[in-house]
């Protein structure tokens, strides 16, 4: 698939949103994808999922792992495509990515972190650590969309479907704090 079908997903899904957004990282912006609108359809999850399975399907990835919440449907449907993996989650327990719910990762697999949205990629990051802290090995990063100005470099390999940089601001330096465009968390209610 080519980024343009992509965009053409999420402008159709009516996921791609203007105001002025926090997002998990901390900082502000003026645009926000929402993915969950875009995964929320199983037909159109799994097919961003199959593509990004065709991307690793030389790979003998064994897991597929998303953080909570953003990653869970996309490691679903990504799984869903690599013949013999399972799909799991991780969960913040105490401010860190942990498994919960009995799924466990074995010394030795191979396994493929997925997210929907990359922006400063610190998710993704802790729940590499938390792989590499079982002995296993990541064969790759794999999202929907790609959100910041410089791609994030993870030290492996990356696929991602559809990039488009957007803007950010530092909460304490944000253009529209300043103009009192009220803050919103997606997914939330208003923050201010």
């Amino acid at each position: 698939m080519e980024q343009s079908e992509i965009l053409k997903i999420f402008e159709s899904s009516q996921a791609l949103l203007t105001g002025h957004f926090l997002l998990s990282s901390g900082l502000h912006s003026d645009r926000y994808l929402q993915t969950a609108l875009v995964l929320q359809e199983p037909a159109t999850a799994l097919l961003l999922g199959g593509e990004l399975a065709k991307r690793f399907s030389g790979e003998p990835v064994s897991v597929v792992i998303g953080p909570a919440l953003g990653g869970v449907v996309i490691a679903f449907a990504v799984a869903n495509g690599l013949e013999g993996s399972r799909a799991i989650f991780a969960e913040r327990q105490a401010g860190l990515f942990s498994l919960r719910r009995g799924f466990e990762i074995r010394k030795g697999e191979k396994v493929l972190v997925v997210e929907d949205v990359i922006t400063t990629g610190g998710s993704i990051r802790e729940v590499i650590a938390m792989v590499e802290s079982f002995q296993a090995e990541v064969c790759g990063v794999a999202a929907v969309a790609e959100r910041s100005n410089q791609p994030v470099d993870f030290g492996v390999r990356k696929e991602v479907l559809l990039q488009l940089p957007l803007t950010t601001f530092p909460p304490d330096d944000c253009l529209l704090c300043r103009q009192q465009v009220p803050l919103v968390k997606p997914g939330s209610r208003t923050v201010r």
